[in-house]
């Protein structure tokens, strides 16, 4: 482009009228009316710069939300922009990590003493951030290995009208504005939960450093059942299986909040409360499938072996499910895959199938939960798709899901051999060596066919497999492939499986 375009652009159209100024004007820049113009000009500006000095804005500033008339914003707001401005100036990227999460997590004081088993499983003291928000104060000491603990304000001004909810909804849809108001220091996500949820805080970070939290962001995840998604809403993130708002979201949903909470009275619970609030604002959520509700009635261990093609985020509704591991509580079981998932968090439930030709067998691992083998040939679909061991949370029926599912037979010659996580080896070299092996005593019907014979000959597998890059998760999700190694169960009845990467061109396909 020529250096001088754009003056051409601006200055051409003006050239014609000067041939209209004949002869030139000509202008006396030191007439006795010009120098009493030029004058009166000087005295204006002085009086105007006196009086907008003394009453700065008041008359000028445009009202354009009722709620939003006083400045909701406090100092740690000007403090994060400056240090994002800063950052971004000197090009350098700082990760968001543990320290920048701020948890607001919705209790109170009569469940806490139930309810803080399962919190307690995920919160480091001194390292992690947040209040649990309670009703009232605490009858009893507040524990050391709990989170802190915050009161919440008073919320009797408010209107409810839901006739088969609880007020509470509107205590604990407010408990991200008064997280916002402590004004703590470089806050970047604010995340709510139930004081049943459990967070697997690693996956957690390593998912949130995926997005801009200089953006507006609101991350969640829908319901299992469809029908608590047809009562409530599929546009927002649940609130027991957590969700996750960035500072400038949380910055702007602030200022709109308690308005929007009479706005929305007949709302159910406070997570749709929050999400038609953030909906005003247009900003959509941005679903990610770890985050889980777990709106599911029975055994958990359909969906949890094959678990979509994403990190593990949250776990909720525990206490409505049967446990996890059998032959275990509900605690005990969680404390057992937080074992594994300590020893490589972005792995823990990922699921990878495989194929023993020279048996016909099926072999599909949910690291770190089980292995099942199906001594005949098993499609890849069938093999990725939950088995249905569960029912709808409110009405506990067959369906429908928001995931598909396939039946889980009653014959027993057509359900897999099931091995249950038992130990993991990390022995520091980027490597981890995981064992599954049956539960003692066996308490389902053994089928009597030939192949299922051989099949219960094998005790349990090995599963060896290399530590998994987060960063994977940055790209396009690819389910890792797995092979059953040569020999097999030649060694006490144990078959070993190597988890790796998949080739190119590779591909699971039975023949």
């Amino acid at each position: 482009m020529p250096h001088n375009s754009s003056e051409t652009r601006i200055q051409d159209p003006f050239k014609p009228w000067k041939y209209l100024l004949s002869p030139p004007l000509k202008l006396n820049f030191v007439s006795p009316n010009f120098m009493k113009v030029l004058l009166a000009i000087c005295i204006f500006t002085g009086f105007s710069f006196i009086y907008f000095s003394t009453f700065p804005g008041q008359k000028w500033r445009t009202a354009t939300c009722p709620e939003c008339e006083q400045p909701l914003l406090h100092s740690t707001y000007r403090r994060h922009t400056n240090i994002v401005s800063a950052t971004a100036a000197g090009h350098g990227v700082i990760k968001t990590d543990i320290s920048h999460i701020l948890f607001g997590i919705g209790g109170s004081a009569e469940t806490w003493g139930q309810r803080r088993r399962y919190c307690e499983l995920w919160w480091k003291p001194n390292v992690t951030r947040g209040y649990v928000w309670l009703d009232e104060e605490p009858a009893k000491p507040w524990p050391e290995t709990s989170p802190p603990y915050k009161v919440s304000e008073d919320t009797t001004r408010f209107k409810y009208t839901n006739w088969d909810g609880s007020r509470s909804a509107v205590r604990i849809a407010r408990i991200v504005k008064e997280s916002f108001e402590l004004g703590l220091d470089d806050v970047r996500w604010f995340v709510m939960g139930d004081d049943d949820t459990v967070f697997f805080t690693e996956n957690l970070v390593n998912l949130l450093n995926r997005y801009d939290y200089k953006q507006m962001y609101y991350i969640g995840g829908h319901s299992e059942s469809v029908e608590q998604d047809m009562a409530h809403s599929y546009t927002m993130g649940y609130g027991g299986g957590g969700f996750a708002i960035s500072y400038p979201l949380a910055a702007e949903l602030v200022k709109i909040l308690d308005g929007c909470i009479d706005r929305y009275a007949e709302f159910y619970g406070s997570d749709h409360k929050i999400e038609s609030c953030i909906n005003e604002i247009g900003v959509p959520v941005t679903r990610e499938p770890g985050f889980h509700q777990m709106d599911i009635r029975g055994s958990p261990y359909g969906l949890l072996s094959a678990h979509p093609l994403a990190p593990l985020i949250s776990l909720h509704h525990l206490d409505y499910l049967q446990p996890v591991f059998p032959g275990r509580n509900r605690v005990g079981s969680i404390k057992r895959l937080i074992h594994a998932y300590e020893s490589d968090p972005g792995r823990v439930l990922q699921q990878s199938f495989c194929y023993d030709l020279t048996r016909n067998w099926s072999v599909s691992v949910s690291w770190g939960y089980n292995v099942q083998l199906y001594p005949f040939l098993v499609r890849a679909k069938d093999l990725s798709t939950p088995l249905q061991t569960f029912l709808t949370w409110g009405t506990w029926s067959q369906e429908p899901f928001t995931f598909n599912t396939r039946v889980l037979s009653l014959k027993p010659c057509e359900r897999p051999i099931i091995y249950y996580f038992a130990g993991v080896d990390g022995s520091g070299s980027g490597k981890t060596l995981t064992w599954y092996r049956r539960p003692h005593p066996e308490q389902r019907r053994q089928c009597k066919g030939e192949n299922y014979g051989a099949g219960y000959t094998v005790k349990g597998f090995n599963v060896s497999a290399a530590l998994l890059d987060p960063g994977i998760w940055n790209k396009a999700p690819r389910r890792q492939c797995c092979e059953v190694m040569s020999g097999g169960d030649r060694v006490d009845g144990v078959v070993q499986v190597r988890i790796r990467g998949c080739n190119q061109q590779e591909s699971v396909t039975p023949p």
